[in-house]
């Protein structure tokens, strides 16, 4: 029975050899979610959660981080995603869908991280960018569509089946990329701290984000949902007996709108709000916080949205293979934001393994938990974060914003055959 190919090199999985049973469920897999050459992966990961044997495993780092946390010169600093905080409790016999970002601080100040950051201030910097990116394009009328780019998966994808037309791709870095910049820069300045005895460490629902790192110096190492989980459990910690904690505070938390980046039509609605505000000088309309025609978990969503001086079109998916369905008429919309994972990042390959038959009411339970937690906070839109507003005033001026931002190449050449 053929099998997904498994690099040596590839940074994200790695199969147990001695345990697989050649079922053929990887291959099956990558083919009905990604549609791509037989020998090529994007580092998705999906293979990881279908696998019936366990034997597809993310490519495990998290031996490798914790020996930095014993090592007295290394300043580990550690971040967390949205997704990661209504998953971990899957792992440790919590209902689905628990909210628990303040355990979670206090399981890795437990482990001994010397700073506990919150990604979605990160992805409060991608918005400002990207919505700041949006604007100008749709006044320049160049580059239209406009796609997000937080979804290393769906980068590599275009890099390598359709590098024509990457200046499509928003020339934002991702949370993380931008999280890891301002760490190594705006923090170290902040802390007198050296750059080099950084070690920054995020933790991620997603296998693809090791991937990503390859080419970024601001982030050392990407550790799982499920890596953590192993972490705890090899360490004795009690998940359900730690004292919750606070995040550290010199980044401060992230917005509402940086939360539900953690689900599918998260990242465009939460760019529209800022969107609206930048082109109109005043809040956007109650509607803009519960934009109910990109959420859900259908996999292609399309809408128009009014954004005060203009009207936009655009369209949610997830799945590369819906992207293939709709991707020639694409050039119909203004932005759009694509994830390769079921209903986002909240079923990214790196999220504890469960029975194939509960994923898809645990990833709904997971991303109800974000817009539950988005709606609970006074502060929802990433223009509003007074911490964001504060990094731009001290350090992100224009000769430093370049930090946030990215380039891609042409990678076609590197496959043996096109699809």
């Amino acid at each position: 029975m053929a099998r997904v190919v498994i690099k040596e090199e590839n940074p994200s999985i790695q199969r147990i050899e001695n345990r697989c049973i050649n079922c053929g469920t990887c291959l099956e897999t990558c083919k009905s979610k990604n549609h791509l050459a037989s020998d090529d992966c994007i580092n998705c990961g999906q293979c990881i959660l279908t696998c019936p044997v366990g034997v597809i495993v993310p490519k495990y780092d998290y031996k490798e981080v914790y020996a930095n946390i014993t090592d007295e010169e290394s300043i580990t600093v550690v971040s967390i995603s949205p997704a990661v905080r209504v998953a971990i409790g899957d792992e440790f016999g919590f209902p689905p869908g628990e909210f628990l970002e303040k355990r979670l601080v206090g399981v890795l100040k437990a482990l001994g991280f010397d700073y506990v950051f919150d990604t979605t201030f990160g992805a409060d910097l991608t918005i400002m960018e990207e919505a700041s990116e949006l604007i100008n394009r749709l006044k320049t009328k160049e580059n239209i569509p406009m796609f997000t780019s937080c979804c290393p998966s769906w980068v590599l994808y275009m890099e390598k089946y359709h590098p024509e037309n990457l200046n499509h791709l928003s020339t934002c870095k991702s949370p993380i990329g931008m999280q890891g910049a301002i760490i190594k820069s705006y923090l170290a300045k902040m802390k007198n701290l050296n750059p080099k005895d950084i070690v920054t460490v995020s933790l991620a629902p997603c296998v693809s984000k090791k991937a990503e790192i390859q080419k970024d110096e601001n982030n050392d190492y990407v550790i799982t949902t499920s890596e953590l989980a192993m972490l705890i459990r090899e360490h004795n910690i009690d998940f359900k007996e730690v004292k919750e904690q606070e995040f550290d505070t010199l980044l401060g938390k992230g917005s509402g709108a940086g939360v539900i980046f953690g689900t599918s039509g998260g990242v465009m609605e939460a760019a529209l709000r800022t969107a609206y505000y930048l082109l109109n000088g005043k809040e956007a309309p109650e509607d803009f916080y519960q934009l109910e025609s990109v959420r859900g978990a259908i996999p292609i969503k399309e809408t128009e949205i009014d954004l005060g001086i203009q009207k936009i079109k655009v369209a949610v998916l997830y799945g590369i293979e819906n992207v293939g369905k709709i991707y020639n008429s694409l050039k119909e919309y203004q932005f759009v934001e694509v994830m390769t994972c079921p209903n986002g990042c909240v079923g990214g390959a790196g999220q504890p393994i469960l029975p194939v038959a509960k994923l898809q009411s645990q990833i709904a339970a997971r991303s109800k938990s974000l817009y539950e937690n988005d709606a609970s906070l006074t502060t929802k839109s990433s223009y509003q974060n007074q911490e964001i507003t504060k990094v731009y005033q001290e350090y992100l001026n224009e000769e430093n914003r370049h930090i946030l931002h990215t380039t891609y190449e042409d990678k076609s050449k590197n496959l043996k055959e096109r699809v």
